[in-house]
């Protein structure tokens, strides 16, 4: 039976789709084996989680926090305290995975958004849903929530931001289909009007309290994390993380360009829409829990690919990961940092992230 020669382009772009130029920080050593790297960062997830759940303004031992999330899962019976059982397993616990969470799940639209468009600077914010969850937000929590139809502070955000992703696509289509180079356009230019119109409605609200709440809920936090709303988001991630695990030779194909990835047999123009509307929707959940939180979509896909190269078989799962403990991380600094009080974490992203990425900028990575 004849076999079809692939074509010099097909063959290159499948080259090019499959990782060909992969960047380590390691001088010529090829990136670790997928099957070592993610169980090794599991391992460090798990640590990071139960050392982050035992630091706060009231230290709980290492020991006590596992003992109290063993009884709660298998019934084991520890002799921890009524107020060590309720920080840990109440206070702390649904935060720290919380955190988790949102890292993992900004980091899987981080790195989607910049195949996806070919454009290192795409992020989870880059196209104005974050700015347009912020303005149904801010309208909740300054006029109430008989102004947003009787939805909560979530449920809005999360509206805001469904309609900010459709006015974005929309304005990106061109003869029928989505330009990159509009979209990007068009998610910036939105954010900056979704911006003004939260600015202009913090500014007439007349509440100094409602004022307040709204900027530490634009500069992120998880606060007001709990067992309930963490249900939801960790869905979200699971379901998007699977579905954009099944893609990752297509995000490598898209990645490539377009011409490339349609003589690899893609469909580009639908696959595109479908990769933007999972990662709106996701960063949607995502900004409805936690608020604004900058620079974990840009930067950790970035330093990832450093590490593991350009293959989203390895960089998608190993950025999930990386972005979840950055985040626990980054929870943590912002509660012991100042003391008692605490530090919106979209300030803290940014003031590490920033310089991170001035550095990639010089190592020429970014380009």
């Amino acid at each position: 039976m004849h076999q079809q020669t692939p074509t010099p382009l097909a063959a290159a772009a499948e080259e090019r789709s499959q990782g060909g130029r992969r960047p380590t920080l390691s001088r010529g050593g090829r990136p670790a084996p997928l099957a070592v790297a993610v169980p090794l960062l599991l391992v460090l997830l798990l640590v990071t989680v139960c050392v982050a759940v035992s630091v706060g303004s009231v230290g709980v031992r290492l020991e006590t926090v596992t003992q109290v999330i063993a009884d709660h899962l298998f019934g084991t019976g520890t002799s921890a305290g009524v107020m060590d059982d309720q920080i840990v397993w109440h206070l702390r616990l649904p935060r720290v995975l919380l955190a988790a969470v949102v890292g993992a799940g900004l980091a899987a639209v981080g790195v989607t958004l910049q195949a996806t468009v070919r454009n290192p600077l795409a992020d989870p914010y880059v196209l104005g849903v974050s700015a347009g969850a912020g303005l149904t937000a801010s309208v909740a929590i300054t006029l109430g929530s008989v102004a947003v139809a009787g939805l909560s502070t979530s449920a809005a955000a999360f509206v805001g931001a469904l309609v900010a992703m459709i006015a974005v696509l929309g304005l990106s289509r061109r003869a029928g289909r989505v330009v990159p180079s509009r979209l990007i356009l068009a998610g910036v230019t939105l954010s900056y009007l979704f911006s003004g119109a939260t600015s202009f409605v913090i500014f007439r609200s007349g509440n100094a309290d409602a004022a307040h709440s709204v900027l530490f809920w634009l500069l992120g936090s998880l606060s007001e994390s709990s067992w309930s709303n963490l249900a939801l988001p960790t869905a979200a991630v699971l379901v998007v993380g699977a579905c954009l695990t099944l893609r990752t030779r297509t995000l490598n194909a898209l990645a490539a360009g377009d011409d490339a990835a349609f003589s690899l047999g893609v469909s580009v123009h639908r696959v595109r829409i479908r990769l933007l509307v999972l990662a709106s929707l996701l960063t949607g959940v995502l900004v409805a829990v936690s608020g604004g939180i900058g620079f974990v979509g840009l930067i950790v896909p970035h330093l990832v690919r450093l590490v593991v190269g350009p293959d989203h078989r390895r960089l998608l799962p190993v950025a999930m990961l990386v972005g979840a403990i950055y985040l626990v991380v980054v929870d943590v600094l912002c509660r012991v940092l100042v003391r008692p009080e605490e530090l919106p974490i979209g300030i803290v992203t940014a003031v590490l992230g920033a310089p991170v990425f001035l550095w990639l900028l010089r190592r020429s990575e970014v380009s």
